[in-house]
């Protein structure tokens, strides 16, 4: 990976991650925590479900998938603290 496709995927990961933070409310984990979480969340899409090819733009069905993969994680993380 070059570094402009580095760059790109910290993009990507950063605006996942804090559209999963705004949308599951009090579980952002600030700029590098949300960068951290869209892009895992974007792997536990992308094992959980394969691609998503729904929108016209790679960018965004990166973007859309790594969200949703976001969220699941956010939800698991607060279910793991309720139980701690």
């Amino acid at each position: 990976m070059n570094i402009t496709g580095l760059m790109v995927a910290l993009l990507i990961g950063a605006i996942a991650g804090f559209l999963a933070g705004k949308i599951v409310k009090g579980h952002g984990f600030g700029l590098l925590g949300n960068i951290v979480i869209g892009i895992l969340g974007a792997f536990v899409f992308g094992g959980l479900f394969g691609s998503f090819n729904v929108l016209n733009s790679a960018m965004l069905n990166e973007i859309a998938g790594g969200t949703i993969g976001a969220i699941i994680l956010l939800f698991l993380i607060g279910l793991i603290k309720k139980a701690a």
